[in-house]
């Protein structure tokens, strides 16, 4: 090095002057920024589907309001929305609607309970056991196929008008979408998930809980939903049946 280079390199290396930095820290700690990044959405875009929803309930309850209030629709055929809340607060306040809810509560719980604890392993059975499935496949394709309401005489001459009707009306609703929906998820198991159980000598108790279990769950649940829905039906039925 020269001479003449050694005063140019001294100056380079010799640090900032303190008035420049921080500018100099600004500038290194300021993350770089994305410019392809998206821009921040907005309150609506958001929650677009939860305020829609909320939007077409409002429209609905406030037509429905305004046509009995106008006159459109004979108050003795139908209610309104602020009619409906004044009744329900009369008869919570006094407690004669507790009794009922408690009843129809235990007749939801026993019947969607018990098609639960029997559609779902019973629906395991028919779908991976092929023998289990030719046994019973005609009479879950037969009740499964016949209207639940055709099937209201005889459950009231079997159990009678009572408690244990309104059960087995909410369990008959529930446990044929519960038991077709459990069959068609272990059904559809992966075929490669079975064969690395199988290659590490897996039995068919382990195979239910570590492969077809978890791999049938998406369509479990979906059963489990579609079945709450047929029992909180069975409910109504029995109650105007029973």
């Amino acid at each position: 090095m020269t001479s003449l280079e050694r005063p140019r390199a001294a100056e380079l290396a010799q640090p900032a002057p303190p008035s420049m930095r921080p500018a100099l820290e600004t500038a290194t700690a300021r993350p770089p920024q994305d410019e392809d990044a998206p821009p921040p959405k907005s309150f609506w875009a958001r929650h677009e589907h939860a305020l829609l929803g909320t939007i077409s309930m409002l429209v609905f309850l406030s037509f429905w309001e305004a046509s009995v209030d106008l006159g459109w629709v004979n108050p003795l055929f139908t209610s309104s929305p602020s009619r409906i809340v004044r009744t329900a607060i009369e008869m919570f306040a006094d407690g004669s609607i507790l009794v009922d809810m408690q009843v129809s509560g235990f007749e939801f719980v026993v019947g969607y309970g018990a098609a639960i604890i029997i559609g779902v392993p019973l629906g395991i059975l028919m779908g991976w056991y092929s023998r289990v499935d030719a046994v019973l496949d005609p009479f879950v394709s037969a009740l499964y196929a016949t209207p639940r309401i055709a099937l209201l005489p005889l459950v009231m001459i079997w159990f009678g008008i009572g408690l244990m009707s309104k059960i087995a009306i909410v369990f008959l609703g529930a446990i044929f979408p519960i038991l077709v929906n459990t069959i068609t998820g272990v059904r559809t198991v992966n075929a490669d998930f079975v064969k690395v159980a199988r290659s590490f000598g897996s039995n068919d108790w382990q195979m239910f809980l570590t492969v077809v279990l978890p791999s049938s769950v998406p369509l479990l649940l979906t059963g489990l939903r579609l079945g709450l829905g047929h029992a909180l039906v069975g409910i109504v039925v029995g109650e105007m049946y029973g």
